[in-house]
Formats: C-alpha cells, sequence, structure tokens
C-alpha cells in the first residue's frame, strides 16, 4: 500500500495492518500459508512451461481438472503433499523445489 494511501485511511479513523495481524495468525500459521501458496504457484509455472492443460495434468494425477484448478488457485482444501506430489508428478527434482520455493522466498523478501 502507498504510504500516502496508508495515512490517509488512518486520518479517516481506519486501522491499517497485514493480513496475518488481522486473521491473528502466528508466524508459523503465516509461513505455513505462504509455502503452501508458493508450492501452487509452482505447480502452475511448471504445468504452463511444460504447456500442458489443466485436465492434462490431472489425468497425471489420477484426478480432475478442477481439483488441479484448486491446486494452483491456492485452495485449502488442497494438501502440502499433493502439491509436492503434482510438481513430482511433473518431473520436478528435489533441487528444482528448492529453487522454486527459494526464488519465491526472495520475491517477498524484496
Amino acid at each position: 500500500m502507498k504510504p500516502e494511501k496508508r495515512k490517509r485511511l488512518e486520518a479517516a479513523g481506519w486501522r491499517v495492518g497485514t493480513t496475518s495481524e488481522f486473521l491473528e495468525l502466528t508466524d508459523e500459521e503465516a509461513a505455513l500459508i505462504e509455502l503452501k501458496l508458493d508450492l501452487a504457484r509452482a505447480v502452475k509455472a511448471e504445468r504452463m512451461r511444460r504447456k500442458m492443460t489443466q485436465e492434462e495434468l490431472g489425468e497425471r494425477l489420477g484426478s480432475s481438472q478442477s481439483r488441479v484448478a484448486k491446486m494452483e488457485g491456492g485452495d485449502p482444501s488442497v494438501s502440502i503433499d499433493l502439491l509436492i506430489r503434482a510438481l513430482l508428478r511433473l518431473g520436478v527434482n528435489r533441487r528444482d523445489l528448492v529453487r522454486h520455493l527459494s526464488v519465491s522466498t526472495n520475491k517477498r523478501a524484496a
């Protein structure tokens, strides 16, 4: 949020904070959510890099296109296990998996 907008909102009586503060998340809960979102973005990036449709990935996983859409959209019903399994099924190795996660972490820190 731009500093001017923040000042304007606070001057109008609004309390401005982070999503984690609003939801009263612990640092661990926030980190887990970020990890799941990073994995979801990685699934989408790898699928698109391989020029696959969601339906094709669903077939590879023994699942459906709608489930892949939920995976890529960060749906809370999707487990970390399923996200990692999808990445492995896409041919991502451990080193690439770590690279995906470190790139996401570096972008957030910037």
